[in-house]
């Protein structure tokens, strides 16, 4: 999918995100739509540096460990973007499932509408 559609799309899922749980604060769409941006420019950036770091913790859990991880991208995510707040760390790795559950759900619905399409 290209970047901008999934931009999108992540930040519709940001939005209910953080209307389904009450430890995360979304102000408008457009802080939404920034929170997308940092997101993906932390899993571009820091988030393999992250990981390489973290490898022996990742095996020894089987992986869990990447929750971790996401948790905290998503609470240096929270610090830099005025009108995003989570809560608590524990708020931020829910944050994380759900918004990867919701995320999932609105791609499969937009491939599977582009599937149908004729051209």
């Amino acid at each position: 999918m290209p970047f901008f559609p999934k931009l999108l799309l992540t930040s519709v899922a940001i939005l209910i995100s953080g209307y389904l749980l009450p430890g995360i604060h979304v102000s408008t769409f457009w802080t939404a739509l920034l929170v997308a941006l940092v997101l993906s420019f932390l899993n571009v950036f820091l988030k393999p540096f992250m990981v390489i770091l973290t490898i022996p913790f990742t095996v020894i859990t089987f992986g869990l460990f990447l929750l971790v991880i996401n948790a905290l991208l998503i609470m240096i995510a929270s610090a830099w973007v005025t009108g995003f707040k989570v809560d608590g760390f524990w708020w931020a790795m829910i944050f994380s499932i759900i918004l990867s559950v919701i995320s999932s759900f609105l791609e499969s619905l937009v491939k599977h509408d582009e599937s149908t399409r004729n051209f």
